[in-house]
C-alpha cells in the first residue's frame, strides 16, 4: 500500500469515526471471511459497519475525534464496528456475534465519545430498541388521560347509581 492509499484510508476512517455515535473495538483473529461477511450484513441492516485496518492507520484516523480514547486498544488483529444511528441495534448484533463466535473478542467500546467496557456494552445490548421504547412511552402517555377520564367519570357514575338505588327502593316500598 503506497502513501496515497494510506492517506485515503486514514481520511475515510477519520470521517467514519467522526460520524460514529457508537464504536466497538474487537479482536477477530481466527474468524473465517464468511463469518465476518455475516456480521457485516447484519450491521449494514442497522446503519452500522465493521472495518478492518492496520492499527497504525486506525490510530492516526481516531486522533482528534470523540473516539480518541480507543487508540490504546488498537493492538493485534483489530476490527472496528461503527454505528451511526441508534447504538442499541449494533450493540445487539455485536454481543450476539461474540456469544456465537468465541474467536470474536470484544475489547472495549465507546458511546458518544465515552469509553465503556464489555459489561456496559452487554447491558446496552439488552435494552429494547428505540422504536420499542417510543411505543412504551406513547402507551404510557395514552394511559394517563384515559385513567384520568375514568376517575373523573367515576364520581358522577357512583352518584347516579346511588340515585337509581334510592329510586328503586322507593318504588319497591310504594308497591
Amino acid at each position: 500500500m503506497n502513501r496515497d492509499d494510506k492517506l485515503a484510508v486514514v481520511s475515510e476512517l477519520n470521517e467514519s469515526f467522526n460520524r460514529a455515535k457508537f464504536t466497538v473495538v474487537a479482536d477477530y483473529c481466527g474468524l473465517k471471511v464468511s463469518e465476518l461477511q455475516k456480521i457485516r450484513v447484519e450491521l449494514k441492516n442497522c446503519d452500522a459497519e465493521i472495518r478492518v485496518a492496520k492499527n497504525t492507520l486506525l490510530r492516526r484516523a481516531v486522533t482528534d475525534t470523540d473516539n480518541a480514547a480507543l487508540s490504546d486498544d488498537f493492538t493485534g488483529t483489530t476490527a472496528v464496528v461503527m454505528g451511526y444511528a441508534d447504538p442499541v441495534a449494533p450493540a445487539k448484533v455485536v454481543a450476539k456475534f461474540a456469544d456465537d463466535h468465541s474467536k470474536f473478542k470484544i475489547r472495549c467500546a465507546a458511546l458518544d465519545g465515552e469509553k465503556i467496557g464489555v459489561e456496559e456494552l452487554v447491558a446496552l445490548s439488552k435494552l429494547p430498541t428505540k422504536e420499542v421504547l417510543l411505543g412504551q412511552l406513547l402507551s404510557t402517555w395514552n394511559n394517563v388521560p384515559t385513567g384520568l377520564v375514568q376517575v373523573l367519570t367515576g364520581v358522577p357514575r357512583t352518584f347516579v347509581y346511588a340515585l337509581q338505588a334510592i329510586k328503586d327502593q322507593k318504588e319497591a316500598t310504594n308497591n
